[in-house]
């Protein structure tokens, strides 16, 4: 499986508007919608409720809690372990606060709206990204094929997933297209979504480089580079004096979490004790994942994506694959590297017809509907 090489300086003269990216939202809705009728049949048999796995567990309930209050809520384990919500950024709660004002609406529900909104948002920037790298067909089925990740039923979740990869897919167009000013608020706002904001600021900031570097030099171009950082570095600026931790206060609160970056050591020693139990197929399966991700990740280099699309992608893998705690959860922090869908989009898009590309994405929807009620209907979060 090969890509297309693309240059660090794409064509600007492409505009990915609505109609053009009729197709790979229809794409993404159709997914998202077989997930949530199988996870509807699931919860009828099961005796559980769709509506409360989506909207008002694990995660969701942090997210709504700091909408409902603001920040100070924590919770000591009985091993002594302090969790926090400072751990969760602002920028979801803000917007869940500002979806039930007006609506009555109660914050689980209003997260639900966000991602109504947001999963969308996402599909369309990687349409845009993928569109602008490798055609219309290659987009259409990279959002296909996004959708249809074994854990896209977070994209339907009050969880800040969608909001994050919504910002950073057009963080990345944005600054793929030379338009500092909203490349640089994009990633602003990620840096408020999530901690692997850090991911896309580093992107904007190797893409400027490179812009700069070519002559592409006007004060645009500072303005977004300045911007970039700003909400990430607020927010840990913010936890650090409330903490009293300074520059580390964020990463104090991590660890309460157990969260840390090990290079992946406590990773490996998670999956060699599967491999030495009673569910070695479960580690065999982990190291089939992980290899897989690394794979997709060597094809992405090997096709020469733009500088700015393999900075991001590779710390976004980096910190989910190489972080010391929460392992079930790793395969949704993996959710927002969609640039790793770009090699197989590209190869599917390359085959002669649709059928064989319709029977790829539809057999991955089935199984990512299948396992994603079955994950929710678990006892652990995602």
């Amino acid at each position: 499986m090969t890509t297309v090489p693309v240059p660090d300086a794409p064509p600007k003269d492409l505009r990915p508007g609505p109609r053009r990216a009729a197709p790979a939202l229809a794409a993404f809705a159709a997914v998202r919608l077989l997930g949530l009728a199988v996870l509807s049949v699931w919860c009828a048999a099961a005796g559980s409720s769709p509506y409360t796995l989506l909207s008002a567990r694990w995660d969701s309930l942090w997210y709504a809690r700091i909408a409902a209050g603001g920040y100070g809520y924590v919770v000591v384990l009985p091993n002594g372990a302090v969790h926090s919500d400072l751990a969760f950024f602002p920028l979801l709660p803000w917007l869940e606060r500002l979806v039930a004002a007006p609506s009555g609406l109660s914050y689980g529900s209003a997260g639900l709206v966000v991602s109504v909104v947001a999963g969308p948002a996402a599909a369309w920037g990687i349409f845009a990204v993928a569109d602008l790298l490798h055609g219309r067909r290659a987009g259409v089925l990279a959002v296909a094929l996004w959708a249809a990740l074994p854990v896209g039923i977070v994209q339907s979740m009050a969880y800040s997933e969608s909001l994050f990869t919504a910002l950073a897919a057009w963080a990345l167009y944005g600054a793929l297209r030379g338009r500092w000013l909203a490349a640089g608020l994009l990633a602003a706002g990620a840096g408020l979504t999530r901690p692997v904001g850090a991911a896309v600021v580093a992107a904007v900031w190797v893409a400027a480089a490179l812009a700069w570097r070519r002559g592409e030099r006007s004060w645009r171009t500072v303005a977004g580079v300045a911007l970039a950082p700003l909400g990430a570095a607020a927010y840990a600026l913010w936890v650090g004096a409330r903490t009293g931790g300074g520059l580390t206060g964020y990463l104090d609160v991590q660890a309460g979490w157990g969260n840390g970056f090990d290079g992946g050591w406590a990773f490996a020693r998670f999956i060699g004790a599967r491999l030495g139990s009673s569910a070695a197929l479960a580690g065999v399966g982990l190291i089939a994942g992980v290899l897989l991700v690394l794979w997709l990740y060597a094809l992405c280099v090997r096709g020469r994506q733009p500088a700015a699309l393999l900075v991001y992608c590779g710390i976004v893998v980096a910190l989910a694959l190489c972080a010391s705690g929460y392992f079930g959860s790793k395969p949704r922090l993996l959710l927002p590297a969609f640039p790793l869908m770009l090699p197989p989009a590209v190869a599917l898009a390359r085959r002669r017809g649709g059928r064989a590309a319709v029977a790829v994405v539809g057999a991955l929807a089935v199984a990512s509907a299948a396992y994603g009620a079955f994950w929710l209907n678990g006892s652990g979060p995602p």
